[in-house]
């Protein structure tokens, strides 16, 4: 089992093709790269306040293009909920355990209803909770342990299209399972290890609009495709700097052509792919600048294309959009 002490160290590290192939010695410039996308804007400071961050680690948007994020470590305001330019508009969640409180809140998403589903992996019994967008606690499920609906430790969480919500179990399990829109356990897989199908700490999740499941296996520095049942169909990523390479990548989106954006945590920036896991482009680099990055942790897309990243180091969420 993963101590405490090491999960918070985890999360605490934690022309779009234009060339067609006309020729494989062609490739876009870094600077023509960095022009694909653009800061649009920022917010968030660090502090314990309404608007501010003491550790943001997830984020999700819902349909009306409000944003959410959780705060692994804040004791007050787990989780703020701010219109698409940064206007706070509330907050719910304390220190401690139960319904409508948290631990260490990470994985984070809304349905086709606009719920709002939060993985909490410091708490034994209310591991994933449920709640109306303004913070009304629905439900909850989920204890500590190893069997079916239980978890280690609960990180990454996605929805798909019908509802069904899919959870990253990283420790001793290593695996994602799948259940109903109520709690109910529906199915699972992955075991530890770095063989297809198999994972060394599954961080984030990601569900496309043809509901195959998007997995960030951080510890095997790759992303994992499989089917809405679990069954693997391809994988990319090598530790590296490179193009495609990634260094404990920490969150991932998919926007609604199925194109995929990974936070590369440790390289501060973010990398686009397509579905299969082509490289497309990259932007970011270290630093507290307008578009540079310090420990990006999670992003999302809007319905415009705009991506929305968790800048953790620099305890703000930066805003890109395609130029």
């Amino acid at each position: 089992m993963v101590s405490k002490t090491s999960l918070l160290f985890l999360f605490a590290i934690i022309g779009l093709g234009w060339c067609l192939q006309l020729s494989s010695d062609i490739s876009p410039s870094y600077e023509q790269e960095q022009q694909q996308y653009s800061f649009l804007t920022k917010w968030g400071t660090t502090g314990i306040s309404f608007g501010k961050f003491s550790q943001p680690l997830e984020i999700a948007i819902d349909l009306e293009g409000n944003v959410y994020v959780t705060d692994f470590t804040s004791v007050a305001n787990k989780v703020q909920k701010f219109t698409n330019n940064g206007t706070f508009i509330t907050s719910w969640g304390t220190l401690g355990f139960g319904n409508g409180r948290f631990s260490n809140p990470a994985g984070i998403d809304v349905d086709s209803s606009n719920s709002v589903y939060i993985a909490d992996f410091g708490s034994p019994d209310t591991a994933i909770q449920k709640f109306t967008n303004n913070g009304t606690f629905i439900t909850s499920w989920g204890s500590t342990g190893l069997a079916d609906g239980q978890f280690i430790n609960p990180g990454g969480l996605t929805v798909d299209s019908a509802g069904n919500i899919y959870v990253g179990d990283f420790g001793e399990n290593n695996r994602v399972q799948k259940f109903d829109s109520n709690g109910n356990f529906i199915t699972k897989w992955g075991t530890p290890g770095s063989g297809d199908g198999q994972f060394i700490t599954p961080t984030a999740l990601a569900a496309d609009t043809s509901n195959h499941i998007y997995v960030v296996d951080l510890g095997n520095n790759r992303v994992q495709k499989f089917d809405s049942n679990g069954n693997f169909i391809t994988k990319w990523g090598t530790p590296g700097s490179g193009d495609g390479q990634f260094t404990n990548p920490a969150g991932i989106a998919v926007d609604r052509s199925g194109n995929m954006y990974i936070a590369d945590r440790d390289n501060n920036r973010v990398q686009k792919f397509d579905s299969n896991g082509n490289f497309i482009t990259k932007w970011g680099s270290r630093g507290a600048n307008d578009g540079q990055l310090i420990d990006p942790t999670a992003l999302t897309v809007d319905s415009s294309g705009n991506i929305y990243v968790v800048d953790q180091g620099n305890s703000r969420i930066q805003v890109f959009g395609p130029s």
